[in-house]
């Protein structure tokens, strides 16, 4: 049978929380194939990073070439890049290989403060990753990092998405973890309306990979066929469901349980 395929463009997680390793859990979960070009390999868990080592730019560029040379791919999800010649190589292998449904997580620094992509990276993504992105998905610091813009309010969420979609970004999700609130409320901008998606905040904060997770569960809607409103609305109904079944495995925030639906009927 064939199976619908997802490449994750992103740094390896030693603790298996966030990053590739979250994100072919992800795909995985969604019943799609996923394939990955590692960018960095770190040494964290559920408290932190510890150390960070950055791949060269060109074996990132031969991942991504041999995935797609053999494999038909439905959407490619981008997070941590770690230099500005990752970000580069990044964005020439998305030309030239044509690369479809581009979901770009943001990733500037972990949860931990840790900083997980260099100065001239970050200009680079602004200026070259983002423009050819179908989907971007920022929570609030990586918005207003990249809307250069400070955001206290779902009004400056808003303003914050338009500046956004302005530097070229087809579809901008701004999600709404680190806003205070009973609800969790993710804001999608289509160019030129909002769609709101809410769910029950749930007891005892954000666990460990849940952005690159959302990321990486709205690429694989995308490989499945469906459209970015569906794709968004599933992620956040997946991500809730993993949070809400977190492992209590590190002395962190927690792990998700990234397969919590074949576990349970809730």
């Amino acid at each position: 049978m064939k199976r619908p395929v997802a490449l994750t463009i992103a740094g390896s997680d030693s603790g298996g929380g966030a990053g590739i390793q979250a994100d072919l859990k992800t795909f995985a979960a969604f019943g799609v194939h996923g394939a990955s070009a590692i960018t960095a390999v770190t040494a964290q868990n559920d408290e932190g990073v510890a150390a960070a080592f950055p791949l060269p730019a060109d074996l990132v560029t031969a991942q991504i070439e041999a995935v797609a040379g053999d494999f038909q791919i439905g959407a490619t999800k981008v997070g941590m890049l770690a230099t500005a010649a990752i970000v580069e190589a990044v964005v020439a292998a998305i030309e030239e290989l044509e690369l479809q449904n581009v979901v770009v997580d943001p990733v500037l620094r972990s949860t931990s403060g840790a900083p997980l992509l260099d100065d001239d990276g970050v200009a680079a993504l602004g200026a070259e990753l983002l423009p050819r992105a179908f989907v971007v998905t920022p929570n609030l610091p990586e918005a207003e990092a990249l809307s250069g813009m400070r955001v206290d309010s779902m009004d400056d969420a808003r303003d914050a998405a338009r500046r956004i979609a302005d530097r070229g970004v087809r579809f901008v999700v701004v999600t709404g973890g680190h806003r205070a609130g009973d609800d969790v409320v993710d804001l999608l901008f289509d160019g030129r309306a909002f769609h709101e998606f809410r769910t029950p905040r749930i007891e005892g904060g954000p666990a460990h990979g849940s952005g690159c997770t959302f990321a990486s569960a709205v690429a694989a809607g995308l490989a499945l066929g469906r459209s970015p409103a569906e794709a968004v609305g599933g992620a956040q109904r997946y991500v809730a469901g993993a949070i809400r079944h977190r492992l209590a495995i590190g002395r962190g925030h927690g792990l998700l349980d990234h397969f919590w639906q074949s576990r349970t009927s809730v």
